[in-house]
């Protein structure tokens, strides 16, 4: 493989839509009362792989050329599969379903590929289990395929061992179908889109330090999203335009959620030149156009 050194990188680009929010966004529209639109959502394989389960449990989605719609049919208001639901690659799909499942009023099965087939499970299966759930690993080795039968469920309070976006996710999916209140406390603060997204859609949830709690209730009522761009692939733009000399790019309508920005701060303590444009709090996900220009890095602990 024979590299060539780059003249600067110079240009406006933006990066796809972010897959956490495009996966909740389909989520959340299903459960939601009313049409949900989703701009700039990721047509990814894992997020399509959202929509496939959810077609599958009787939700219409649309795709335009410019948009998701989920024609949400509340809370209760999902159908039985007639076939086994496929996650494909999505790890998120797997986990953050799962708790959906739990407490609905019918039995499925949840499988994947190969890959998500080795991934542990039962860091959602035991508090699942603790609020009433049942749920199974079919070949009894803590991972999909999962059968999971629909239950009443009990809220909780959840001391997580992990800092897991997709285990609190679960947990609080699952909260909304739960009689009391739920919370799941991290040892530290993972991405919180699910958070922020349950608020937008009108359900009960308060956050306090590493805690968040859902108390069921009240319904969810169908939204505008427009998705940011997502930071992970926005890295590669950053990196290159810092390390190439005379690069100056703006990368447009990023996410900047304190949960997912780790990046920008650690390149700005090596002494990176990046200036946050058009910083908006819309619906709750904070965005910028982030102006990334070349620059002479030190080394940080």
């Amino acid at each position: 493989m024979l590299f060539h050194k780059s003249h600067p990188l110079k240009g406006e680009i933006t990066v796809p839509g972010d897959k956490s929010i495009s996966h909740r966004g389909i989520m959340l529209g299903a459960l939601a009362n009313g049409t949900t639109s989703i701009t700039n959502f990721l047509k990814g394989a894992d997020c399509l792989s959202t929509i496939s389960c959810f077609q599958k449990m009787g939700i219409e989605i649309e795709e335009t050329e410019n948009e998701i719609l989920v024609h949400g049919k509340g809370l209760h208001g999902l159908s039985a599969p007639k076939e086994i639901l496929d996650a494909g690659n999505s790890g998120t799909t797997t986990r953050l379903i799962s708790g959906i499942l739990a407490g609905q009023n019918f039995s499925c099965d949840l499988t994947g590929d190969a890959s998500i087939q080795k991934r542990p499970m039962k860091r959602i299966m035991t508090p699942l289990s603790m609020m009433g759930a049942d749920i199974t690993s079919v070949h009894n080795n803590g991972c999909a395929p999962l059968h999971i039968k629909g239950a009443p469920l009990k809220g909780i309070s959840y001391q997580s061992p992990v800092a897991s976006a997709q285990v609190k996710s679960c947990i609080l999916l699952a909260g909304l179908y739960a009689y009391g209140t739920t919370s799941v406390t991290e040892p530290y603060l993972s991405r919180n889109h699910t958070e922020i997204m349950l608020t937008h859609f009108g359900a009960d949830i308060t956050s306090k330090g590493t805690t968040a709690t859902v108390t069921p209730g009240k319904d969810l009522h169908a939204q505008e999203i427009i998705v940011p761009g997502d930071i992970s692939s926005a890295a590669y733009f950053i990196a290159a335009a810092l390390m190439v000399p005379d690069s100056e790019i703006l990368i447009k309508n990023v996410g900047i959620n304190p949960t997912r920005d780790g990046l920008l701060r650690v390149c700005q303590d090596m002494g990176a030149d990046i200036t946050l444009l058009n910083e908006n709090y819309g619906n709750g996900e904070p965005t910028a156009d982030l102006l990334v220009r070349h620059s002479e890095l030190h080394g940080v602990t």
